[in-house]
């Protein structure tokens, strides 16, 4: 018995452990029977009854060439579904509460002790709203998207995900463990650019890294589902156009996972070359949620930190957005002279002035693009009796005056297509890219990361405008 064996020993005797007998035969008959266990449940032999294993039995289901990633997908979308449908409800409690009661209160004081207009402004038309909408719109999701995606983590569920994607992503040169970061994507691309600390391979990890930004995160969704709903849903008889929208608005999450495919596929044979990394992948038992902890993890770890850098962001957005909206120089507004500026490019790509300008100001937080359109389009389409003036980000009640007012702004249906491309192929939020420059610590690979999407779509909706001019005209 060598010497670290015998203090061991020594000091479990000390404690007065009650083992019972020999300590050295305690230990081995405690792994004998472990290996017993084991073995019990993995061997079989000729004649024996087959033994049912719960573990087993699902892994048949989720892991099956044919049931596996049916199964899958109807799986994640059940998780998008119920986080879209569950946060109606609490989205609008906050709008109500944060923009169409506390704002106006805040005016009513404001303008009782006399400040001055501008203050008030920037202040509360900027800085306010600017915040209050992405606390509105970015919270319900995430409060409910990172809990359900983390109980699934917890279940056992995600790393039957990443070994039915990991074939996929090995030819595309990447890690399978992508798939986990892609899908955490969905909720939030900073928290799915933080998840790809679970690839060991810094070439791959930086591939994910690069990638993430193409799965169509929360504060893209419901620039998605509105514009699909007007644009796209108005082109079938009424019964149909819910089922057409979600179809289209689920076409456009495809793409952004194609896309992922394909980037990494190009990054691994160019820039990011090298041998993929073998993925030695351990499923775990599937075990019983810890309620507890999942709500620590999701719920503090991840929707309160990524919405505190997201509200970081937004507060100054705000501040350039109303100042750029009530800032004139010969009578006309900064925000005009730019979507007048841009306007000529953007029609080129089949959209306009003011969705671009609406993406310069929303590099923030995209959960405000939709908001400054409507508010541009009533400083450049001189609409009456919309809105609450210049540099007041607002939304309409129902889909069909927001439709009326961005028919007046010249839109059309290339228009609707192409902001629903352009929406999912363009630069990351100034919170994903800072997160993305804590995680690489590179300027280098943070600009990459932040231009590559962008050119990418100004490429596909150049392209997508004039095939549609061709045949259209």
């Amino acid at each position: 018995m060598n010497s670290s064996y015998e203090k061991i020993l020594k000091s479990a005797r000390d404690l007065r452990w009650d083992i019972g007998g020999d300590f050295h035969e305690k230990i081995m008959e405690s792994l004998y029977t472990d290996a017993s266990r084991i073995a019990d449940r993995a061997v079989t032999h000729p004649g024996d009854t087959p033994r049912f294993d719960l573990d087993r039995t699902i892994d048949r289901l989720v892991t099956s060439r044919i049931w596996g990633f049916p199964l899958m997908v109807l799986l994640l979308t059940a998780v998008f579904w119920l986080t879209i449908s569950g946060a109606n409800v609490p989205s609008g409690l906050l709008y109500s509460l944060l923009i169409d009661t506390i704002h106006p209160f805040l005016k009513s004081i404001f303008a009782t002790l006399g400040i001055p207009w501008w203050i008030d402004g920037v202040l509360l038309d900027g800085a306010y709203l600017a915040t209050a909408w992405v606390v509105a719109v970015m919270l319900p999701p995430m409060a409910i998207f990172f809990p359900l995606f983390t109980l699934l983590e917890d279940f056992g569920y995600l790393p039957r995900v990443a070994f039915n994607l990991d074939h996929i992503f090995k030819k595309a040169g990447a890690h399978g463990k992508q798939a986990l970061s892609m899908t955490m994507g969905f909720g939030c691309n900073a928290a799915g650019v933080i998840s790809t600390r679970i690839i060991d391979s810094p070439r791959e990890r930086l591939i994910a890294i690069i990638t993430n930004n193409f799965a169509l995160c929360n504060g893209r969704w419901p620039t998605q589902i509105l514009i699909a709903t007007i644009f796209i849903g108005a082109l079938v008889p009424a019964h149909l156009g819910g089922l057409i929208s979600a179809f289209a608005v689920v076409s456009i999450a495809l793409l952004g996972v194609l896309l992922t495919f394909v980037v990494s596929w190009a990054l691994s044979r160019t820039v990011l070359k090298g041998e993929v990394s073998t993925f030695n992948l351990e499923l775990p038992p599937y075990r019983p949620p810890r309620i507890l902890q999942t709500l620590y993890t999701s719920v503090i770890d991840r929707t309160l930190v990524v919405l505190w850098r997201a509200v970081v962001f937004a507060l100054p957005a705000g501040v350039v957005l109303w100042i750029s909206a009530n800032l004139l120089i010969n009578g006309v507004s900064i925000a005009e002279y730019l979507v007048n500026f841009l306007n000529p490019f953007g029609l080129l790509l089949g959209l306009n002035g003011v969705i671009l300008v609406a993406y310069i100001v929303a590099i923030p937080a995209n959960e405000i693009v939709i908001p400054t359109i409507l508010m541009l389009t009533v400083m450049i389409s001189g609409a009456t009796g919309v809105g609450e003036g210049a540099g007041v980000m607002f939304e309409l009640e129902s889909g069909l005056q927001t439709l009326d007012l961005l028919t007046e702004g010249g839109w059309t249906l290339l228009t609707g297509i192409n902001l629903m491309l352009f929406s999912l192929i363009h630069n990351p939020c100034s919170t994903t890219i800072y997160t993305i420059y804590k995680e690489t610590g590179s300027i280098k690979w943070t600009t990459v990361a932040s231009l590559l999407p962008v050119v990418m779509g100004i490429v596909i909706v150049f392209f997508t405008a004039q095939i549609w001019r061709l045949f259209a005209g």
